[in-house]
């Protein structure tokens, strides 16, 4: 924009009522994504991650506009930048890949720009081959070329080559063709990528993008009940002894050797009395029972205390400290409810519900009924509840604690969430939280909005080819600039009739599907041994864990070879060595012939052209051996349809030749899965 136009346009605006000032650029720029609800919140991302940048651009007329995308850095000063292409000119639709380089703040516009040397290369295309103007549209281009020669931070190699172009279109010498070429070069058009003339620059506004740790995507659970790891039963005196966290520790290795990243534990507060459940959700508990972890808080404190039983602050930092040396980080359970026996019952009965009859509420999902927990009432004393929790927050950061997994967030206002978030992140910004909220999408998206880095997902009920399609398309295209799915195949609350049933080859291949269509997932401890047990009627384990000790055997599955570990080992190695595992963006599926096998694919490519593919070919019949011929789309992972290449499959090293249409068996109770690694 000239200082003129820029002086005209500033009286205008001073003249114009509030109501006429134009919204929409010179140049307009709409539709920007990735943008959360126009901006209201940010965008998310983590360093290195290649962000899919799209927004429609025009303008009257017949000119040729262009678009640029740009991130502001957190410091406010621009940082990476791109031409965007124009991949739909009948919707004037652009796009581009930008990636951060550094966690923090940032922002993204798009920039709208009239582009004089597109304008001239079409104008004088047409007008040259028609002998219309001749003289005149050559002597424009060289002017044009003498301009953008001169542009500030033109390196002078190219400018050279912007001179060079001038004089060849005035060179009356050569036919009016060759002239035209002069202008037309790849070398002018390669100069002119790079730093091209722009008119008119119409950027529209910043918006926010967060960016956060490699984590807050890119991340494998492993969830265990500490009381679990070491507990014992003594004969002679007919009880159990709970493990602690030290002898929790001694699994710390086993969960960072099968690859797994965050070591997830369950609420290890004081468990209430009144009221406590027995074995498998029973109204009756004996003297003995261990009782619900989520039944918290007991005369022996609240959510700022450890079970006895467990240990002290020391043994839990022990156990913190045993897990950074193995590379794992820390995630507790954040469960925002109440035993009735729980301090603050007493102390703060406002944060309950009162029935008609005087009695506290207890928590219900009907058919569920949980009479050992009271849920909070925030409504009462937000500003007391607020503050206690955000105390209780910085008790666990302060010994440790990097990531949260929040029980149930839906039952509490969104604006809680929003504000102790916002403030953790002032003075935290590397701690990541856990939605566990199987709701409505409404709830669950915005939950997201507000700070979740990951949540919780449906994966667990989505089992036919077509319903993975569906879920993962909508996922990783809908809504991944701002939701994480992290996918468990089960939990200590949750397992399917698939899982109950399938026996070890369906815990197999839910393993692939989690694992590899999400950058972020779990498994609860027993998959390992195929746990599968269901209480009858219910989808959810046998002598559930949640209301009594539940001591493993690891080493004796491994020693007579039928734990899963190598496998889940072999799947988070896979993620680690591939880029393209590692982020939402860029699952494309592809056809079968039979719709008991799946085949996906994941594809990044890095700015200096290096490639990454996995196809992955699943059965999901875990009852049957599948033979049928997989369909490629070959366009979609960068092939011609005519070319052949070569696959290693990362679970068994196996090599084979693959092309656009491949023949594949895959028996359930050897190999349910091949992953393959395409080679360039």
């Amino acid at each position: 924009m000239t200082t003129d136009r820029a002086a005209d346009l500033e009286t205008l605006t001073v003249q114009s009522t509030a109501t006429s000032t134009p919204v929409v650029g010179r140049i307009p720029v709409l539709g920007v994504s990735p943008v959360v609800d126009a901006g209201r919140w940010p965008a998310q991302a983590v360093p290195g991650e290649l962000i899919p940048v799209r927004a429609t651009v025009f303008r009257e007329g017949h000119d040729a506009v262009a678009a640029t995308a740009v991130l502001v850095r957190p410091d406010g000063t621009d940082g990476p930048s791109t031409r965007m292409t124009l991949v739909n000119a009948g919707l004037d639709a652009y796009v581009a890949t930008l990636s951060p380089d550094a966690e923090g703040d940032w922002g993204l516009r798009v920039e709208g720009w009239s582009d004089p040397y597109g304008t001239w290369d079409h104008d004088a295309t047409i007008k040259v081959e028609a002998g219309v103007d001749v003289a005149l549209m050559l002597e424009e281009g060289a002017r044009l070329m003498e301009r953008a020669a001169a542009s500030p931070g033109r390196p002078d190699g190219d400018a050279q080559v912007l001179h060079d172009a001038a004089n060849g279109l005035r060179d009356t010498s050569r036919s009016d063709h060759d002239r035209l070429d002069a202008g037309r070069g790849d070398a002018v058009r390669g100069v002119l990528d790079a730093l091209p003339v722009r008119d008119l620059v119409s950027p529209s506004q910043t918006f926010p993008l967060r960016v956060e740790r490699k984590l807050a995507t890119f991340s494998s659970w492993y969830e265990f009940f500490p009381r679990s790891e070491g507990a014992h039963w003594l004969e002679d005196e007919q009880r159990w002894v709970s493990g602690t966290f030290r002898t929790a520790a001694q699994r710390l290795p086993a969960i960072a050797d099968m690859g797994f990243d965050v070591a997830y534990l369950t609420p290890v507060h004081p468990i209430g009395r009144i009221n406590r459940k027995g074995p498998n959700n029973s109204l009756t508990a004996g003297p003995l029972d261990p009782g619900s972890p989520y039944a918290i808080g007991a005369a022996e404190g609240g959510h700022d205390a450890l079970h006895p039983d467990l240990g002290t602050f020391e043994d839990f930092d022990f156990f913190v400290a045993r897990a950074r040396e193995l590379g794992l980080e820390v995630a507790m359970d954040i469960a925002l409810q109440c035993a009735p026996d729980h301090p603050w019952v007493a102390s703060h009965p406002e944060w309950f519900t009162t029935r008609a009859d005087g009695t506290i509420a207890y928590a219900e999902n009907p058919p569920k009924k949980y009479q050992d927990i009271y849920p909070l009432n925030f409504d009462n004393d937000p500003a007391g509840i607020y503050a206690e929790v955000k105390r209780v927050v910085d008790v666990w950061i302060e010994h440790g604690v990097t990531l949260f997994r929040v029980d149930n967030p839906h039952t509490k206002p969104v604006e809680f969430w929003e504000w102790l978030i916002t403030e953790v992140r002032v003075e935290h910004p590397e701690v990541i939280w856990l939605a566990e909220a199987f709701t409505k999408p409404a709830m669950m998206h915005t939950l997201a909005k507000v700070g979740f880095q990951q949540s919780y997902s449906y994966f667990a009920w989505r089992n036919a080819a077509w319903e993975i399609r569906e879920y993962v398309e909508q996922l990783s295209q809908e809504s991944a600039h701002y939701m994480v799915p992290n996918f468990w195949p089960t939990t200590h609350d949750i397992l399917t009739p698939t899982m109950q049933y399938g026996g070890p080859p369906v815990f197999k291949l839910r393993a692939v599907l989690a694992a590899l269509l999400s950058p972020s997932w779990g498994i609860y401890t027993g998959y390992e041994l195929v746990e599968h047990a269901a209480r009858p009627g219910a989808e959810e384990q046998l002598d559930n864990e949640k209301y009594q000790f539940r001591p493993r055997d690891f080493a004796k599955a491994e020693a007579e070879g039928w734990s899963l570990a190598p496998y889940l080992k072999k799947l988070n190695q896979a993620r680690a060595a591939h880029p393209a595992l590692q982020q939402l963006r860029g699952t494309v599926f592809h056809a079968t012939d039979d719709e008991n096998v799946l085949c996906f694919s994941r594809r990044r490519v890095e700015a200096d052209g290096t490639e990454d593919l996995v196809l992955v070919v699943v059965n999901l019949d875990p009852h049957a051996v599948r033979e049928t011929n997989v369909h490629l789309d070959m366009a979609a992972i960068g092939r011609e349809w005519w070319e052949r290449f070569t696959v290693r499959d990362e679970l068994t090293g196996a090599e084979f030749e693959w092309g656009e249409h491949d023949f594949v068996r895959l028996n359930p109770y050897e190999e349910p899965a091949h992953v393959f690694h395409v080679r360039s």
